[in-house]
């Protein structure tokens, strides 16, 4: 359907809350606009986006009308353990967008710490 890019920090530490940034190319049509020859170009937005982590729902939005095409979406999640994003949207016309991408969170390391 739809291409899509990830951005993570460089290292992920167990115990960080760090950012994830997709942005997703699509068109996002809200309904409103006219082609060329003037006719209504037909609503076709994201409906639904989520992201999964280990098989577990950590983020979903449902976007409207009111988002630019090609959307951003930006959300915070803390390292727990590495695993797999999963990220799936659907829009208007039922395409569904997929992406995978490993996560790999490094073991906190207890000699880094400040000493009191």
């Amino acid at each position: 359907m739809s291409n899509a890019r990830l951005q993570l920090p460089p290292r992920i530490v167990e115990g960080d809350v760090f950012k994830l940034r997709l942005l997703v190319n699509h068109p996002m049509d809200s309904g409103f606009l006219r082609d060329i020859d003037g006719v209504l170009i037909k609503r076709n937005v994201i409906r639904q986006l989520s992201c999964t982590l280990n098989n577990q729902e950590v983020f979903r939005a449902e976007p409207t009308t009111g988002i630019a095409a090609n959307p951003l979406f930006e959300f915070y999640l803390r390292a727990v353990k590495s695993g797999e994003l999963y990220f799936r949207w659907v829009d208007d016309k039922a395409n569904i967008g997929e992406m995978r991408h490993p996560l790999v969170v490094l073991p906190a390391n207890s000699s880094s710490a400040p000493k009191p």
